[in-house]
Formats: C-alpha cells, structure tokens, sequence
C-alpha cells in the first residue's frame, strides 16, 4: 500500500510548489500563511476596506472577499485603491462562484482568484445523469473552452489561483461518475489543473 506521508506517527511538512501570491511566497519551506475572509457586502467599499484593514492588523497575511457578480469584481479596484492609499499592501483574494465573467475582471485587480470547480462551468441541478466516455469528454471540453480565458489571464497578469473543491458542491457530472465521494472531490480539482497545466500555467 503507498502511503500519502513518508511516517503515520511522525510530522513532516510536505514540500508543495512555490506559489508567488502579489509579493507573498506560499508553500514549499515558507512559513504556513494565515488567510481570513471578509463578511461585508463587496459593494460597501469602506466597510470592506475597514475590515480588511482589522484583519491585516489581526494578522492576516491575506484577505479574501466575496465577488459573487461583476459588480462586485469591478469594486475590486476601489477597494484594493484605497488600501493602497491608506498604506496596506496585503494581497487580496477575489472568491468567486458560478460567475466566470466575475473571475476574468477579479485576475486583473486581485493578486489571486478561488474558482471551485463544482459550480464554475457546470451546474448543480440534484439529477442523476448517466454519461457515456463520450459525452463526459465533450462536458470536459466545455470546461476548458470555459476556463482557459481565466488561466490566460491569471498567466498574464502574474494572479494565482486556488482551485477550491468541496463535497457539498460537486457537479451532478462528477456525481454520475465517482458517487460523493474523497476521489471525485479529487478529480473535480483535476479537471481544472490538467487544464491549466495544459496552458503552462502553474500558479496554483
């Protein structure tokens, strides 16, 4: 059996990529970052600028904040501008769900988009769909018709992404396959990074 960890009884940190977030370095030997999210409305510019600032002070190293719509990914810039002004350069993190045309302008504001894989391209509709290899492969090519503008974009403008899968929001497509379960949470984030490796793209 091939164990995911070199010992079951002792720590080892395993050493992941480099991932250069804004001027922050994450994974590899670096020191585990603390992220934090704010719970305003993105669309209160100073109310989301006054919290990001509480959680910077509070020690967080990056804030992420919600851009449900393209509206509030456009609102992006406003905010990121006034913390700049008011001398705060921790990188933000632009979350994004089912709204790919919200994650294409975040990449050009934000130092890092959250895409999840389950609700980006595909929708959750509770139906039980039986695929042929076929027709999965097409729905695999609608995917990266649908997101390799993103990656393009991330790769431009130097923006890493964080693929964010959880169960609660896997694809009925991933559902038909692999059932709620550990792998299929797996292969949804697979999906999207075979894509982006694809694009050499490994900001991730």
């Amino acid at each position: 059996m091939q164990l995911y960890t070199p010992s079951l009884t002792q720590y080892q940190r395993l050493l992941t990529k480099e991932v250069k977030i804004g001027d922050l370095l994450l994974g590899n030997g670096h020191p585990i970052r603390v992220q934090t999210m704010t719970t305003t409305d993105t669309m209160d510019t100073e109310a989301t600028v006054l919290q990001t600032i509480r959680c910077i002070e509070a020690g967080a190293e990056l804030v992420r904040i919600t851009a449900p719509s393209k509206k509030e990914a456009e609102n992006l810039q406003l905010i990121k501008n006034e913390l700049r002004k008011r001398g705060y350069h921790t990188p933000l993190v632009a979350d994004i769900h089912f709204t790919p045309n919200a994650a294409e302008i975040a990449a050009r504001i934000v130092e890092k988009v959250r895409v999840n894989p389950g609700n980006y391209v595909d929708k959750k509709k509770f139906e039980q769909i039986e695929y042929t290899d076929a027709e999965y492969l097409e729905e695999i090519e609608r995917i990266r018709e649908r997101f390799t503008p993103l990656v393009r974009i991330c790769k431009e403008y130097g923006t890493a992404m964080r693929i964010g899968t959880n169960h609660g929001s896997l694809s009925d497509r991933i559902m038909s396959r692999y059932g709620d379960t550990p792998i299929g949470m797996v292969e949804s984030a697979m999906e999207f990074l075979r894509i982006a490796r694809s694009e050499s793209y490994h900001n991730i």
